[in-house]
Parts: structure tokens; C-alpha cells; sequence
């Protein structure tokens, strides 16, 4: 899988030690991550549904085996 090329092998230990810095556990870690893009902000009220659909979506990827890591 294509993350893991940011998590496997001794010279990538630095950064399996940010991401364990994120909170995430072994097991989190060694599944399929999946970025989720999220443009929430309050400025603008036409994003504030933004939050509610990330987290769903977050919810499912984790359902269905991966780590979702979300950004803006």
C-alpha cells in the first residue's frame, strides 16, 4: 500500500515517531491511511456542515480497516 512508504523500514522510524506523537497506536499505524481534505472553517457559513462530513467520513474509512488522517 502506498502509505507504506512514509512508515516501513528501519531508515523511516523517525517518521513512525511522528505519527505515534499524533496519538496513533501500533495497530492505527499499520493499517492503510487515508487522507480526508476537509475545508471547514467559521468564517464562512456555508462550510459549517464541513465538520459533520468529515467526521462521517472518518467513521467509515475506519470501519473499513484504514487510518484517516485528516488535513485542510
Amino acid at each position: 500500500m502506498r502509505s507504506d512508504n512514509i512508515k516501513n523500514g528501519f531508515e523511516k522510524a523517525p517518521h513512525r515517531s511522528l505519527l505515534k506523537a499524533l496519538g496513533l497506536t501500533n495497530e492505527e499505524i499499520q493499517r492503510p491511511m487515508v487522507g480526508i481534505v476537509n475545508t471547514f472553517n467559521e468564517i464562512v457559513p456555508g462550510h459549517k456542515h464541513l465538520r459533520e462530513i468529515s467526521e462521517a467520513v472518518k467513521k467509515g474509512v475506519t470501519m473499513e480497516g484504514g487510518t484517516p488522517l485528516e488535513f485542510p
